[in-house]
């Protein structure tokens, strides 16, 4: 043995780090968090936009944000990676996106400051009410299965950049239509009101898969006139959602059919999506 080789027994041997368990699935436990930061993202890129005079890049900034904020819940439900921290940082990032970004919105597309206090009032209402509902779904998703407790606050903001859209899609056909502030300052306050209330709307979590074909045609439809002309078909079904709960709530009064047996609420602990 050459006097330049060691012996075997005098190599410092290396001390094999003991594995976390879970280690390997560390880095799926983060995509979630990356994806609601990317919804935080696109709801702070959308205030900018709003406060720089940019309503349509402000509107698409929300709905990013929406995309964002539904795949971040799928991806944790499939990595298995739920977690009391990222159901507080989904309501944060919602609270930015879904609160504060369309009253911007409203406020300097609408120029709601015409109207002085009254303005900024009704335009934060919209905020706070956003904040409560998210709050709320929290501790309760809601009393009845397979349905929203108020109008969720992604459908809220998404509205408000639908309207945005569509009066875009207006001007651009030469139409000289405006909205009045006040019409505005009104609709943001009801949308508002609409996310805190205790009307159900329906969450289509859970589609009828018995007729899969019915379904499929109706989704496949729902693209194309997307895809034809995205401004007014994403009004139209933004209008529709919106009415929808208050349309069958009235109905089934109305009727006498109320829901099914109301669950008792508990606390949750998945993350949020409404």
């Amino acid at each position: 043995m050459s006097e330049e080789t060691p012996a075997v027994e005098d190599v410092p041997r290396r001390r094999r780090r003991p594995r976390r368990r879970g280690g390997k699935n560390r880095g799926l436990y983060l995509l979630p968090h990356l994806f609601t930061t990317g919804n935080l993202f696109f709801g702070f890129y959308a205030i900018i936009k709003a406060a720089q005079g940019q309503p349509e890049q402000a509107a698409l900034g929300i709905v990013l944000a929406g995309i964002f904020d539904t795949l971040d819940g799928r991806v944790a439900r499939l990595a298995r990676a739920t977690s009391a921290f990222g159901r507080e940082y989904d309501s944060i990032a919602d609270t930015v996106s879904f609160g504060v970004a369309p009253a911007m919105l409203a406020y300097h597309a609408g120029n709601l400051a015409v109207l002085g206090r009254a303005g900024w009032i009704l335009t934060f209402l919209f905020t706070v009410c956003a904040a409560l509902r998210l709050a709320r779904f929290n501790v309760s998703p809601g009393r009845y299965p397979g349905r929203f407790e108020g109008l969720p606050s992604p459908a809220a903001a998404g509205m408000v950049a639908a309207t945005q859209w569509i009066v875009s899609f207006l001007r651009e056909i030469g139409s000289s239509f405006t909205v009045p502030e006040s019409v505005v300052a009104m609709s943001i306050a009801g949308l508002g009101l609409l996310m805190v209330s205790a009307i159900p709307y329906r969450s289509f979590k859970e589609f009828d898969m018995r007729h899969p074909f019915r379904t499929l045609v109706m989704v496949v439809l729902a693209i194309l006139l997307i895809i034809l002309e995205p401004k007014v078909t994403l009004f139209v079904i933004g209008i529709a959602y919106v009415a929808s709960g208050p349309i069958e709530w009235a109905w089934r009064r109305i009727a006498k059919r109320p829901l099914e047996q109301p669950v008792d609420p508990e606390p949750t602990t998945t993350p949020p999506q409404g």
